[in-house]
């Protein structure tokens, strides 16, 4: 597999014939919607075995070896040249397909309506084949213990005919938002705590979720010990019945850090008590925010860097973002960025005739346009290779996986580049 990013004056017929594909396949595998017309840096991802690469000045078999983590002799053999040949710049050099290693997979799903829409069950489908877990958000934690449930429709289904892992996700949202009162009382009434353990239970077997994830955000810092004590007897009751047991936790980068997300979610506690974790490494640009990348690579391995020193890397899932923001400028707080899906982000640029940049620092691409009201905008999203940058960084941390937020925000090149990288695990 192979990520092109459009140069001026590309064709797809052009990009088709220096990779040895067809613009067909392009087309297919990065579901574009117009094949016409390319976005001047727009990343592509080729669906070739191996990939191809072109000498610059300066590289040997060697360095070039060492970039794709393959011995020269072996990249020479390949070739079919001499270990000891001078490299001609603009040599076109096959790399071979590197091993995959194994990992999981995670994906929330959240209908907004009563009813899980076409679009969002088409997704959940396609992604389906390429998930360990799916996560239908989320079944909200009543104050009497009850629980209410979210649209599920045909998720279920989608599990079963995939392998996939149903994650039963339980919150303390109450009235749209994260509710400190609520997660307080459930972690300090033995009574509710009961009847909620016991709700769960009987609602995961009965429909047949694998695993209890519980996502209790806004916790207070008093907290903390309770919230622990309460995932372990969460977890002595689940074992017996053969239910796995994940946590939810907010980005911190030290035990100590302040504010209304990190005190309660003790990553050395939880850590030894959960199966696994979510870290949600995400949504440094959010949408009442100031523009910048959601999810820049620097921040978020600060944040992975802390959790290794507090869980064994087997119990990492990286959490990523499948969406972007349109930002309008001049930033005013109380503004309301808008959402938008990697092909809806492509798709404005193109419209808006504009080039796509990348941030290499923050690994993340953008672009800037005026609107027909004479306004500026910025765009921070995700394509292939702020993705190909984050997995490289699950391997070489040696995680457990990646948890995607959210369905519904089509990214074809995602689901390409996790097969290329990584043996999806199918623990069903």
């Amino acid at each position: 597999m192979q990520i092109h990013v459009v140069q001026r004056g590309q064709t797809l017929t052009g990009i088709a014939e220096a990779y040895e594909t067809t613009a067909q396949e392009i087309v297919r595998a990065n579901e574009l919607s117009d094949p016409n017309q390319l976005v001047v840096g727009q990343a592509l991802v080729i669906p070739i075995v191996g990939s191809f690469y072109w000498v610059q000045k300066g590289d040997t078999l060697y360095t070039i070896g060492q970039k794709f983590g393959i011995s020269a002799a072996q990249l020479a053999r390949v070739n079919r040249i001499s270990l000891y040949q001078p490299l001609q710049i603009g040599t076109r050099l096959y790399i071979p397909p590197r091993p995959r290693r194994a990992a999981d997979f995670n994906a929330y799903a959240e209908p907004t309506a009563r009813r899980v829409s076409p679009a969002l069950e088409e997704d959940t489908r396609k992604a389906a084949p390429h998930l360990t877990y799916l996560a239908p958000f989320s079944f909200r934690i009543n104050r009497d213990g009850s629980l209410t449930p979210p649209p599920l429709d045909n998720f279920l289904e989608i599990a079963r005919a995939n392998r996939v892992v149903p994650m039963m996700v339980i919150t303390n949202l109450e009235g749209g938002q994260f509710s400190s009162e609520l997660g307080s009382l459930v972690l300090n009434n033995r009574d509710v705590q009961n009847r909620l353990i016991e709700n769960i239970i009987s609602t995961a077997k009965r429909l047949g979720f694998g695993d209890i994830h519980f996502d209790m955000e806004a916790l207070p810092a008093t907290d903390r010990e309770a919230y622990a004590q309460f995932l372990r007897r969460v977890r002595d009751r689940i074992k017996p019945e053969g239910l796995m047991l994940s946590v939810a936790l907010a980005p911190k980068t030290r035990r100590d850090q302040p504010g209304v997300w990190y005190p309660a979610h003790d990553y050395r506690a939880i850590g030894e008590i959960a199966d696994f974790v979510v870290i949600m490494t995400y949504e440094w640009g959010y949408s009442g925010g100031p523009p910048m990348p959601v999810s820049p690579i620097g921040p978020v391995r600060q944040v992975l860097n802390y959790a290794l020193t507090e869980m064994p890397a087997s119990k990492i899932l990286m959490g990523q973002n499948l969406y972007g923001y349109d930002w309008t400028l001049p930033y005013r707080p109380g503004t309301t960025a808008r959402a938008l899906s990697p092909q809806a982000a492509i798709d404005l640029a193109r419209r808006e005739n504009v080039n796509i940049q990348y941030d290499y620092r923050a690994q993340a691409p953008f672009f800037d346009y005026v609107d027909d009201q004479g306004r500026s905008h910025r765009v921070w999203f995700e394509d292939a290779r702020s993705i190909q940058a984050k997995f490289n960084m699950v391997k070489e941390l040696g995680l457990r996986g990646v948890s995607y937020w959210k369905l519904g925000l089509p990214f074809p090149q995602n689901w390409l580049l996790i097969e290329d990288n990584f043996r999806v695990q199918k623990r069903r």
